[in-house]
């Protein structure tokens, strides 16, 4: 089975409570990170912008990255705004690859907590190609809709 739903956040590791000052008696549960994958194909960026789903209320953004698989025909850029703030300016696609999206400074506070509701994914981009595609990967870290990574005692 490759897909497991689950209302987060997870919490992982052998100590769960803290009950003394030693190795083995500290809590040292954290949360899973997890992601959303989104592939692209060359009609979609010609169509210029689009929907790719939301992220959880209360995620931790921890990376974004562009998996060119097949290299489009012609340039071709391709920007994320996530909770209606962009995550960087527009990274241009040349070769086939990996790239990392370094986020701006902007970002930072939707990075930190995407906010109390699901943030909604969009993606404007500009390109003509006939051919290409792109795999979108956003990493995050599971939480609470108040960013909370600890149950509350009626969850435990």
């Amino acid at each position: 089975m490759g897909f497991a739903t689950h209302l987060g956040p997870w919490r992982l590791g052998t100590v769960k409570d803290t009950t003394g000052t030693t190795a083995g008696t500290v809590n040292n549960t954290g949360c899973a990170i997890v992601a959303q994958v989104d592939n692209l194909t060359a009609a979609q960026i010609a169509a210029g912008s689009g929907s790719l789903g939301f992220l959880p209320a209360g995620a931790l953004v921890t990376s974004v990255q562009f998996l060119t698989t097949t290299l489009f025909a012609s340039a071709t850029t391709l920007k994320l705004t996530i909770a209606g703030v962009d995550v960087a300016s527009a990274s241009t696609i040349t070769s086939a690859g990996s790239i990392t999206v370094s986020p701006a400074a902007t970002f930072t506070p939707v990075q930190a907590n995407v906010g109390s509701t699901d943030a909604a994914i969009t993606f404007t981009a500009t390109g003509s190609s006939a051919t290409g595609a792109v795999t979108v990967v956003i990493a995050y870290v599971m939480r609470d809709s108040n960013g909370n990574t600890n149950p509350t005692s009626s969850q435990n």
